[in-house]
């Protein structure tokens, strides 16, 4: 079967996503792909999150903090933004997820905002709530390890 023309294949736009969640999250790409579809069903309904067509091309995540790489249909990038908005948990991990940017190619995508996601974290002992416990730092974000789970905090905080 031979390929379809340029001019009649479908136009696709690609965002770069930045996500970010506590460093213990254990989700991967098919658990990103579910939340994303059923953030577009519940948003834009059944014939909208089908107009929008959100792919999960690539996909990283390390210590909580991560990038992904959205296929989208050409005239859906603002709905498909507003979807991806919604998502506020992946499985028992809560997450932030910001648009980065619009491609038109994953080249471009990645070679634009693939290093802007990923931050390095550094593992050290911080002093807390009386006592010195393990954080992950990012930038100048700290996420603490307490009993109850993670505790976000700023530098000046610890």
């Amino acid at each position: 079967m031979k390929h379809l023309p340029k001019h009649l294949r479908p136009r696709r736009r690609y965002l770069a996503v930045e996500i970010e969640s506590w460093p213990d999250a254990g989700f991967g790409k098919r658990d990103f792909q579910r939340e994303c579809w059923y953030a577009a069903q519940n948003l834009l309904g059944d014939p909208g999150s089908a107009d929008a067509d959100l792919r999960i091309i690539d996909f990283e995540l390390d210590d909580g903090g991560g990038m992904a790489i959205v296929r989208v249909r050409h005239g859906e990038v603002e709905r498909a933004r507003a979807a991806l908005a919604c998502i506020d948990a992946v499985g028992n991990a809560p997450v932030g997820v910001r648009v980065l940017g619009v491609s038109g190619t994953i080249r471009a995508c990645e070679e634009r905002y693939k290093g802007r996601a990923t931050r390095e974290s550094v593992e050290r002992n911080v002093a807390f709530a009386d006592a010195r416990r393990p954080a992950a730092v990012r930038g100048d974000r700290v996420e603490i390890d307490s009993e109850s789970g993670f505790v976000g905090a700023a530098a000046l905080d610890i």
